[in-house]
């Protein structure tokens, strides 16, 4: 019989077997080479370049302050201000039963012996404290003349006569009247600084009439209702224009209804120098 070998090809098939071993040959050869080399690869949490820098940037943030604290004037402050401030409910309402008996803190001192606060929270506060300018002027007053109260009777600044206040060096018959209009005005003065308000007084001539007349009997007076007094309402006040008057209805019906006498500062053309006294006639 004749048998065939199977192990003879003819020359397609000896081709075939050829490019197979060839790719077999190439395909062990690249398996061993990048076995051999391996690629770093990249860690699988890598951020993207945007969310990185945005971290970085949280990072170098400054660390977060407490609200800057302005200067103000401790004898109006709320409930809210006292608060961010430090200070208790306690504290508060010594301050506020102090104020309703119609007096005034003058120094930072006087507001720790008012509201019973720590030396360290007076410490951190009292750097802030704004009193207005006649405080100083009257406190230097008192402190250079001591002796003065002592010697001569203080009469009553609310029932003092033009020719009264003449007998003050530098006071003359114009300007005895201009005190009188000017109290008559206001419905009697309510504390003694106000005598600093009258126009062509001058501060040195002023301390000496306060030393011999002071406000002894605090007058009655109508207090006006900021949040429901008109123009013609509020400009009756001695210290309030016509125009400031215009300033403070515009204000309260752009913003709302003032929920604090201090907020007038903010109305164009208040004078804030004057708020002390100003808010003696003034309720909410």
């Amino acid at each position: 019989m004749n048998f065939k070998s199977h192990f003879r090809f003819n020359k397609q098939e000896r081709s075939g077997i050829f490019f197979l071993l060839l790719l077999m040959v190439c395909l062990q050869g690249g398996y061993y080479y990048v076995k051999a080399n391996p690629v770093e690869r990249e860690p699988n949490l890598v951020l993207n370049t945007i969310a990185q820098s945005r971290i970085d940037s949280i990072k170098n943030l400054p660390p977060k302050t407490s609200n800057k604290i302005y200067p103000f004037n401790p004898n109006y402050i709320t409930d809210y201000k006292g608060y961010t401030l430090g200070l208790s409910t306690v504290e508060l309402d010594r301050l506020f039963a102090f104020r309703n008996r119609g007096k005034f803190v003058n120094s930072a001192r006087e507001f720790q012996s008012v509201t019973q606060i720590s030396d360290s929270l007076l410490h951190n506060l009292s750097p802030y404290f704004k009193f207005p300018d006649w405080v100083g002027r009257n406190n230097n007053s008192k402190k250079k003349v001591p002796n003065f109260k002592k010697e001569i009777e203080v009469r009553d600044l609310n029932v003092a006569t033009a020719d009264d206040l003449m007998e003050i060096y530098g006071i003359g018959k114009t300007l005895s009247n201009r005190i009188i209009k000017f109290r008559d005005r206001l419905g009697g003065f309510l504390v003694d600084e106000q005598l600093y308000d009258v126009y062509g007084l001058k501060p040195e001539v002023a301390k000496k009439v306060l030393l011999k007349f002071q406000v002894s009997d605090v007058p009655s007076v109508k207090k006006i209702n900021i949040n429901k007094a008109g123009v013609d309402e509020l400009s009756q006040l001695v210290y309030i224009s016509k125009s400031l008057a215009y300033n403070i209805v515009g204000y309260r019906e752009g913003n709302g209804s003032f929920e604090s006498i201090q907020d007038l500062i903010h109305v164009d053309g208040f004078p804030t120098e004057k708020l002390d006294r100003i808010a003696l006639y003034l309720s909410l």
